[in-house]
């Protein structure tokens, strides 16, 4: 004899702090899920509050808010729908958990607490929750569910105490971010899970952005000899029902299927919906950005379309004596070809006047750096007094190339609320640009076809900030630059290590030497979505003011 139980898994984008809305968002698809037959709906970690949502757990008035969304969707459950599991933080004895709530029958059925709290990268678990106990499952609608959380299934002592305490299924909720060796990892670990316990087992991810995290979603179940049963979408909201099986003790899991983005697909989408999710969550009508005719800012208005639309993307071109026909045309064509709105505003007249108003101050010294970010500065004067006048929110163009080495202008190009490109590589942004002109991302609003005029690509990249300028001016060739700079940022590879996989030792250590002196600029930089293992921000943290010196191995004064 064959006993089922349908489980919905609720792949919901969660707002961090609006408690009603995200109630709301689970109630409509809690009602999908009981057309759908399922007896259970199961949300990601720490759905009804958002997360991470740092310091905000320790208002009263924060977590009475959450206490009293749990009670309502408990009232909720008695109506004989499908039971709810939904992750939320609690509040204990002085204490504070990140748990996951039972709901059924109108009450409070069970809670479980993580265990195992993480530290490390993006991650503060530490800093505001208490480890929770060791679990045991928790029997739901005939089924004993082991419910670890996030972390707790990335060790192997949770899973194994609730497989060793009677387990027949471990359901993991997640708010796992992405970043390009996310999935692989994410999966690998899991399946060793299965292996482990012998136990089926189905991991529900948040998705949507929030700050500089993106979550990707793609949540997924495991059978327990560890084939997949079934794929959620990356990048997408989406509430699915999974089949749960039992014949002769033997329990199966079965679902729909849909392969996950993978390399430039995922990169691409990741940013959109990072961009898409910081303008909306947080109020703007859209946003503004200088637009050059160079790589970066195409990309980033291509973005900025797909994730937003058209209408609500305002592009400026703000040319300079230095700016080339060319990059005018090829901003015109661009705009064109996503159909959005392009102004023009000359910075030759604030360039004259500042000059007349610095004619003492620069009197006798030779033109150079001061006079080019003086430019930068214009565009960033020019495209917050439009923010400022019209509320859209300015996007900083820049790469995390430039980022790395400090090729970029402090309150000119770094302006802005966020930068969508900030954690990808100059290479990639070559790739990006080739594989949007050959792709149409899923849910992008965005025209189809070729929108970045292949000139753009093709030309060398230059900030055109004096005749002639060149990138290559400044910096090594990017497919260089950007080996060893993610050795640098991304493994904190020292100097001799890097030379010994064959790179020219003048060359890293004047990257090195970039890298360290930019480290008050990342700080003041807008943030922007993490798409790489290390990202600048709450990845990567090291001290404005040091005096080591990895270029001499030696300690400074004070």
């Amino acid at each position: 004899m064959t006993k089922s139980l349908v489980i919905a898994l609720a792949q919901l984008n969660a707002h961090l702090g609006n408690v009603a809305g995200n109630i709301d968002r689970l109630v409509t698809a809690r009602a999908k899920a009981a057309k759908d037959g399922a007896a259970v709906i199961v949300t990601p970690e720490m759905y009804l509050s958002g997360y991470p949502c740092d310091d905000l757990v320790l208002r009263d008035d924060f977590m009475g808010e959450i206490a009293a969304g749990i009670a309502q969707l408990a009232e909720i459950t008695s109506d004989a729908g499908p039971a709810i599991i939904v992750g939320a933080p609690h509040a204990e004895n002085g204490h504070i958990f990140n748990s996951v709530f039972v709901l059924d029958a109108g009450q409070i059925i069970a809670r479980r607490d993580k265990v195992n709290l993480p530290n490390y990268g993006v991650f503060d678990d530490k800093r505001n929750f208490t480890a929770g106990a060791l679990p045991g499952p928790v029997m739901l609608r005939g089924i004993k569910f082991g419910l670890p959380i996030c972390e707790d299934i990335w060790q192997p002592d949770v899973a194994e105490c609730l497989q060793e305490s009677g387990a027949d299924i471990l359901l993991v909720v997640n708010a796992s971010p992405f970043d390009s060796t996310k999935p692989e990892r994410r999966m690998s670990t899991v399946v060793a899970r299965t292996v482990e316990t012998g136990l089926p087992l189905i991991y529900v991810n948040m998705v949507g952005g929030q700050d500089e995290l993106v979550y990707d979603g793609a949540s997924f179940a495991l059978n327990a000899d560890g084939s997949l049963a079934s794929h959620l979408p990356s990048f997408s909201e989406a509430v699915l029902s999974i089949q749960l099986s039992v014949t002769a003790g033997h329990m199966h899991l079965a679902g729909p299927v849909t392969p996950p983005d993978e390399d430039l697909a995922a990169l691409y989408r990741g940013v959109m919906l990072g961009l898409r999710d910081y303008v909306h969550k947080n109020g703007f009508p859209g946003v503004v950005l200088g637009l050059s005719g160079g790589i970066d800012s195409a990309l980033v208005a291509a973005l900025a379309v797909d994730a937003l639309g058209a209408d609500q993307v305002h592009a400026v071109m703000m040319p300079s004596a230095y700016t080339s026909q060319v990059s005018l045309d090829d901003a015109t064509a661009l705009a064109e070809n996503l159909h959005m709105r392009l102004d023009d505003i000359s910075i030759i007249p604030g360039i004259d006047a500042l000059t007349d108003m610095l004619a003492d101050q620069f009197a006798g010294t030779d033109a150079g750096v001061a006079e080019e970010n003086i430019q930068s500065r214009l565009r960033g004067l020019v495209l917050m007094g439009i923010s400022n006048k019209h509320g859209a929110m300015v996007l900083a163009t820049g790469n995390k190339s430039e980022y790395a080495a400090g090729y970029s202008t402090l309150y000119g190009d770094m302006c802005g609320g966020f930068a969508p490109l900030k954690d990808i590589w100059k290479v990639d942004v070559f790739r990006l640009c080739d594989w949007r002109n050959e792709n149409m991302p899923r849910g992008a609003a965005g025209p189809e076809g070729q929108v970045i005029p292949p000139r753009i690509i093709s030309k060398p990249p230059s900030a055109e900030l004096r005749p002639d300028q060149k990138d290559t001016d400044s910096l090594p060739p990017y497919e260089r630059l950007d080996a060893i700079m993610a050795a640098l940022c991304e493994e904190m590879a020292d100097i001799d290590t890097i030379v010994q996989r064959g790179f020219d030792r003048d060359e890293v250590s004047r990257a090195s030497q970039l890298l360290f002196r930019a480290e008050y600029k990342r700080f003041q930089a807008a943030p922007g979505p993490k798409m790489t293992p290390v990202a600048f921000g709450r990845d990567r943290r090291l001290p404005l003011t040091s005096a080591f010196n990895p270029h001499t191995n030696q300690r400074g004064s004070c």
